[in-house]
């Protein structure tokens, strides 16, 4: 009665949070439970900002023991992209103990019904809430972003996306009826009488597949919307970036465990260096479901190969933005140049296709030619990041050398607009800190589109000139036909071309930004309000989150008896 009543209490607690995220979702207006702001923790059991790194540094060199069955080993090796070695290690788990040992738990999860395990959800991001300073240094120094970013994207916006799959989960399982009469005339006999059950039942054990630059705004979409739907979770995360997700699950399973739950239900599947589970646990016949956020190659391989499970991949694409005119320049350029500096590029919304038309823009400032838009972009990037304390705050650190390659690569490809700058960090002196490289490129040129049609994933961004703003739309609509698309954003003061624009994102399922000139920016998104993504084109097969994104996470069985 205990752990029932347990159950009870959450869904007192935490039915208004749902109700109003429920209306989020349906007004698509803004709304967030989680502060922005640091200094608005610390207080009501939260962490504060001296707290919550105190509890980061006394992670450091300590073994995160999950209590999980299976455990035959310790792995770790995670190195801050700041040059801080974490020195903490996880359990390896024998997937042949721990997967049967997730499933025992989910009947009486599945038996809970859709407001408990929402409930429940919820907790586990309240407490995770309450620790949004400690989590924000843990993604900070697995992810390289700088700390405001890793506070803001890793916590609160990271948390909101967590409720709002929950959110949408329990809508489509509530959309059905628990029970039902049914009673069908007959004329002149009897009618025809039987009562009908129906429950949301769950696929099985769902794997998250975590990625290195986002793990918990990317993890915690497919988390809660397979834990909220009745799966046990296994998180699977990036070996560089392990500990947010890694604390995410030990406080799922505290949740669970408190609330009369299996704590098994989530779990965790670190790995040794090199070890690849990520190939075997996705075949396996247990995973009916997988989330991954990740390159293309792989995301392709998961959904030829992965055939038993429903398969949602955020992979790579290539954004762009046109510029056709603006009647307000300077906030153009301004809004561009942070788009393409925030967290030095590594975000799959960060703008890297530029399409400028050679003969050039009107603007309330006069026309101005390609040349002297890329220039004036240029100069705009460059004031920026002049200041090296604000650089820093701005572009974090590259997340791994395979980024600073391209980089130091990209100014090969052509004419460079704007060349990279190394930046130091005096608080983090081994930190890998570069300012984005723009490079001109010529539409025209087979040898150029191979640059610009590829994705360049890092600071780096291609200024390309093409013969007219009908040359872009058709530009723009082969590239996200071919390579997919996460945003796409234009500039124009024409209503006819910006219907040209908005008309070829419908028709190739891209989302659209129109002339952005101020404090919002085509590379974020808000939870409740925006879609991350489309699931229309090749950059993902999904949107963070709609309800196709939940809806497939679990089945109504259906139980009818003669009345």
């Amino acid at each position: 009665m205990a752990a029932e009543l347990t159950a009870h209490q959450l869904i007192a607690q935490h039915r208004p949070t749902l109700d109003q995220a429920l209306e989020a979702i349906r007004t698509r207006a803004y709304w967030s439970p989680h502060p922005e702001h640091p200094k608005a923790y610390g207080e009501n059991g939260s962490l504060g900002m001296a707290e919550g790194k105190a509890a980061f540094d006394a992670l450091l060199g300590t073994r995160i023991d999950l209590g999980q069955p299976g455990t035959d080993d310790w792995v770790g090796g995670e190195v801050s992209p700041y040059g801080i070695e974490l020195g903490v290690t996880y359990p390896h788990a024998d997937v042949d103990v721990l997967l049967p040992a997730m499933r025992a738990g989910q009947r009486a999860w599945r038996d809970a019904g859709a407001e408990a395990r929402a409930a429940v959800c919820l907790e586990i991001l309240k407490r995770i809430s309450d620790r949004t300073h400690e989590f924000a240094h843990a993604v900070m120094h697995t992810s390289g972003q700088a700390f405001m970013m890793a506070f803001q994207a890793g916590g609160p916006h990271a948390q909101d996306r967590g409720l709002e799959a929950v959110a949408y989960a329990y809508v489509e399982q509530v959309r059905t009826p628990d029970s039902a009469e049914w009673v069908k005339p007959q004329g002149k006999r009897d009618p025809l009488t039987m009562t009908k059950e129906f429950t949301p039942v769950p696929r099985g054990i769902a794997l998250l597949i975590g990625c290195n630059t986002f793990p918990t705004w990317n993890g915690y979409p497919g988390l809660f919307a397979s834990l909220a739907t009745g799966n046990a979770v296994l998180v699977k995360p990036h070996p560089r970036a392990v500990l947010p997700l890694a604390l995410t699950v030990q406080v799922a399973r505290e949740v669970l465990a408190e609330t009369g739950f299996d704590p098994n239900l989530v779990a965790l599947a670190a790995e040794r260096p090199g070890e690849g589970i990520a190939k075997t646990l996705a075949v396996r016949p247990e995973i009916r479901i997988i989330d991954y956020t990740g390159s293309t190659a792989f995301g392709d391989w998961l959904e030829a190969n992965a055939r038993q499970a429903q398969v949602y991949t955020e992979k790579a694409g290539v954004n762009t933005v046109i510029v056709e005119s603006t009647d307000n320049y300077k906030g153009m350029l301004s809004n561009l140049a942070f788009s393409l500096s925030l967290y030095s590029g590594q975000m799959c919304t960060t703008p890297q296709n530029l399409l400028i038309p050679r003969d050039g823009i009107t603007t309330e400032e006069g026309p101005k030619s390609y040349d002297e838009v890329v220039a004036d972009l240029a100069k705009s990037v460059g004031g920026l990041l002049g200041d090296d304390a604000r650089a820093n705050g701005l572009l974090g650190a590259l997340v791994n050398p395979d980024v600073k390659a391209r980089l130091e690569a990209a100014s090969g490809l052509g004419e460079v607009a704007l060349a990279s700058r190394e930046i130091s960090n005096p608080e983090f002196p081994d930190a890998v800190v570069r300012t984005p490289v723009i490079v001109k490129l010529d539409g025209a040129k087979p040898d150029d589109e191979a640059a610009y049609m590829s994705e360049c994933f890092g600071p780096v961004s291609f200024a390309v000139a093409v013969d007219s703003a009908a040359d872009a739309v058709d530009l723009l609509r082969r590239t996200i036909r071919d390579k997919g698309a996460m945003t796409v954003g234009a500039y124009t003061s024409s209503e006819e071309f910006e219907q040209a624009v908005q008309e070829a994102c419908l028709e190739e399922c891209a989302q659209l930004s129109l002339n952005l000139t101020g404090g919002v920016y085509v590379n974020q998104t808000a939870a409740f309000s925006d879609f991350h993504g489309s699931g229309g084109n090749p950059a993902a097969n999904a949107a963070l989150s709609d309800g196709a994104f939940v809806a497939n996470r679990f089945r109504v069985v259906e139980v009818r008896r003669d009345a």
